[in-house]
């Protein structure tokens, strides 16, 4: 495994590379982060089973995305690459030592982030992931269009298909569409965009485990609140920057449902409680 990582980076750096210390860092899932060095460069390797290197694949496209539209510090990926068992990534190591948070500065980049307004269409040209599942990028004219079937509908049929129907596919698609036929233009959205994913490295705003797509610019935000919300410097600036348009509560419930079915989906259990109550009160 370490010697194809190894000869990997070696041929991307032009010089040898050996790893001569690594560390096993917090995992998510099954897939495992290792920070290794030579002791002079630093990476992070995520490693997974063979089958999730077109999700690896997928998040280097994503990152490429960030580092070319936006103002964020994004680790860039070094190489991708298979052994008989593992598929991984590496990736720049960002430091993260303690330094002061920034959030107003995160909500500026953000802001001029979703203002850019570069694609007519919403979607993507491949599809991207979140954690372990595909998220369908079809192009869409319509955001209604878009985000009711490529990601309400999709997670739905994904429960029904482990025998859990939480709605009427169909009839709730139709409701999704009703509720979302706001105009908007599409924006580079993070795709995953929480507190776990945003941290700070020698005064910048890092981003992380990107989920890109174009789309309305309110999902980043709605997932933002989902779970972990931010520091309320980071609305009041964001809002002054770029403010929401009337109506942003209402569509929230909808935006939040999306990571909710997509959690109901990975792990069961709770999630599956909290996406039926928002799907009830979506209804109502």
């Amino acid at each position: 495994m370490w010697n194809v990582v190894n000869q990997q980076i070696s041929e991307v750096l032009h010089q040898p590379f050996v790893v001569t210390h690594k560390e096993q860092l917090r995992s998510c899932d099954n897939e495992k982060h290792f920070h290794i060095t030579n002791g002079e460069q630093h990476y992070l390797v995520k490693v997974d089973i063979l089958s999730a290197l077109e999700r690896f694949e997928a998040e280097a496209k994503a990152r490429d995305l960030l580092i070319r539209d936006s103002d964020f510090l994004v680790a860039d990926t070094i190489t991708i690459g298979t052994t008989i068992e593992f598929s991984f990534i590496v990736l720049e190591m960002l430091p993260r030592a303690q330094t002061q948070e920034n959030w107003h500065d995160c909500a500026l980049q953000l802001a001029k982030m979703h203002n850019r307004f570069e694609q007519e269409m919403f979607g993507l040209e491949e599809d991207s992931y979140m954690h372990r599942l595909v998220q369908p990028n079809q192009w869409h004219r319509k955001w209604e269009t878009f985000f009711a079937e490529e990601r309400i509908g999709w997670q739905l049929q994904l429960l029904k298909e482990k025998g859990v129907e939480l709605v009427n596919i169909d009839d709730f698609v139709i409701t999704i569409k009703s509720l979302l036929a706001h105009n908007t233009k599409p924006s580079l959205l993070h795709g995953h965009f929480w507190k776990g994913n945003i941290f700070f490295s020698e005064g910048k705003t890092c981003l992380d485990n990107p989920a890109c797509y174009y789309g309305d610019r309110e999902v980043d935000i709605a997932m933002s609140e989902l779970f972990a919300p931010l520091p309320k410097e980071f609305y009041s600036a964001y809002n002054k920057q770029f403010a929401l348009q009337p109506g942003y509560d209402i569509r929230k419930s909808v935006y939040q449902l999306y990571p909710l079915l997509l959690h109901a989906n990975l792990y069961a259990g709770d999630y599956l409680n909290q996406a039926q109550k928002r799907v009830n009160e979506i209804l109502k």
